[in-house]
Formats: structure tokens, C-alpha cells, sequence
């Protein structure tokens, strides 16, 4: 099995620095898209430091119930808003599609917590000239300055659903996962266009790497900042219960796995729990 990971030496690209905006941007048609929900304290700064690498922003407020929609009109993005609350990939569907309606080349998704750090945009822009349709950042490739550590329920959980996504999908999509859930990614537009991507909540990812798999994209990880601010977030209702939010994700993957059974190898569907349950 390779190891689709970008170098950690002295020249790689997370490490161009990140002092200075990147003119690459606008010649690959990049578009930065932020989830945004409630995030009255962050949304400013992050959307300001963004735009020092990138013009191209849209924020998909999902139905913010605190000062965040008024901030947003005051600054020089593109805002979609839904009317209420419909969960994190809602939000991303909905990036993807406006990135695909507006003929971007790529759309890197980042989250406004500040937990994803704007100044690695530029190190993404490096590899999209490579054959890279994901490029995904990963807190645990290597250890970078101001990392943090990461709650360990959240920590077991991603271990977990990264083991079992190595062990189904990792031949098939080339590499070796260290980070199955970091939001900080760069998309490659025209794949999107072949996904069937419906799943709204938390558990997007499992549905992606299925998908990404399935479909034969190829991937590389890019070392990311792990960053951990808020401690006490909510994932909602029962899925704040590590037990109960690790099955949800299991089951989202072993659906998925079957739904694409047919574009997969049979060591990837071996074993998958029935749908549903």
C-alpha cells in the first residue's frame, strides 16, 4: 500500500511561507469556502486573514442565530444562508455546488473556529499542480509548532474510523490515512460532479472517502496545524455521546460501502453491518 503523503523536509510546501498572499489563487480559479453557524467571534478575523490568500470566499451561514448574518454583510464575501440549521455537510453540498456553478477549478473547505489556520492556504495551492483531486490537510501526519492536543474521545473516534477506512479503502485510494475527519481540505471541482453526496451531518466524511474511493480519485495528505479551541462543542441531541456518535459514523460508512459496492473490491465490503442498522 503507498503513502500519498506531502514531504515534511525543510522544503516542502506547508512550509512556503505564509507571510505573504499567493498570486496562484486566482489562476487556478481557487474558492475558499467556510461553514459558518453562530460564529459571531471568530467569523471576522478568520474571513480577513482568508482573504489575504485568496479573493475568491463564499461562507454558507447555516441559519446563525447571533450576530454572525450581520457581520458577514459587512464584509466583501459571498454569503449563502440557510434558514435554519440543516448540519456541517449541508453546508459543504452547498459549497460544492457553487463552486461547481461558478466553474471554479478547486474549492478548499475550512472550518471559522480558528482551529484551521489561513496561513496554510498557500501550501495547498502548491500541490493542486500535482495529479491530486483531494487534497486533504491531517493533524496527526507530523508534529508542527502550536499544536495542541485534541479531546480524547474525539481523538479514539478518528482513530477508529480512520483504522477501519485504511483496512476497506486504503489500496483502493492509494494511501495510508492519518486523519479521516479534518474539515481543512482542497477539493478538485470536476470529480464533485460525479459524487452523489447527501449526507448532512457530521459523519460527511465517511460518505466522501467512500465515494472518493469508489470513483478512483487520487489523494494526497498535506500536514496541517492541530489546533483544538473550543473543547466543549456540541455534535447534537445523542451524538454527543461518544459511544452513540461513533456508531452514527460507522453505520453512515457501512451504508455508503454498500450503496458503492459495485465500483469497490470485495475486501472493502466484507463484513459491512446491514443499512440502517
Amino acid at each position: 500500500m503507498s503513502s500519498n503523503h506531502a514531504p515534511t523536509s525543510s522544503n516542502a510546501p506547508q512550509n512556503r511561507s505564509q507571510d505573504r498572499p499567493s498570486s496562484d489563487a486566482a489562476a487556478q480559479r481557487v474558492l475558499v469556502a467556510i461553514p459558518v453557524f453562530n460564529e459571531q467571534r471568530t467569523v471576522r478575523g478568520v474571513v480577513e486573514r482568508v482573504l489575504h490568500y485568496c479573493k475568491n470566499v463564499v461562507l454558507i451561514d447555516d441559519g446563525s442565530t447571533d450576530q454572525t448574518p450581520e457581520i458577514l454583510r459587512s464584509l466583501p464575501v459571498t454569503t449563502l444562508r440557510h434558514p435554519h440549521n440543516q448540519g456541517y455537510g449541508a453546508s459543504l453540498i452547498d459549497a460544492f455546488g457553487f463552486a461547481q456553478a461558478r466553474g471554479y477549478d478547486w474549492v478548499i473547505t475550512m472550518d471559522c473556529d480558528e482551529q484551521h489556520e489561513p496561513g496554510s492556504i498557500p501550501a495547498f495551492i502548491d500541490l493542486m499542480d500535482g495529479p491530486w483531486d483531494i487534497i486533504s490537510g491531517s493533524r496527526y501526519l507530523a508534529s508542527l509548532d502550536e499544536n495542541t492536543s485534541p479531546p480524547a474521545d474525539r481523538r479514539a473516534i478518528n482513530r477508529a474510523m480512520t483504522e477501519e477506512l485504511n483496512a476497506r479503502l486504503g489500496a483502493r485510494l492509494g494511501l495510508t490515512l492519518t486523519d479521516s475527519f479534518c474539515g481543512f481540505k482542497a477539493h478538485r471541482v470536476a470529480p464533485l460532479r460525479k459524487m452523489s453526496l447527501s449526507q448532512v451531518g457530521y459523519a460527511f466524511p465517511m460518505q466522501l472517502w467512500v465515494q472518493a474511493a469508489a470513483l478512483g480519485l487520487s489523494v494526497v495528505e498535506l500536514p496541517v496545524k492541530l489546533i483544538y479551541k473550543d473543547l466543549t462543542r456540541s455534535f447534537g441531541a445523542a451524538l454527543d455521546d461518544p459511544g452513540t456518535r461513533l456508531q452514527h459514523y460507522r453505520q453512515v460508512l457501512h451504508c455508503e460501502l454498500q450503496r458503492w459496492m459495485h465500483l469497490l473490491p470485495q475486501p472493502a465490503v466484507a463484513d459491512v453491518l446491514p443499512c440502517g442498522e
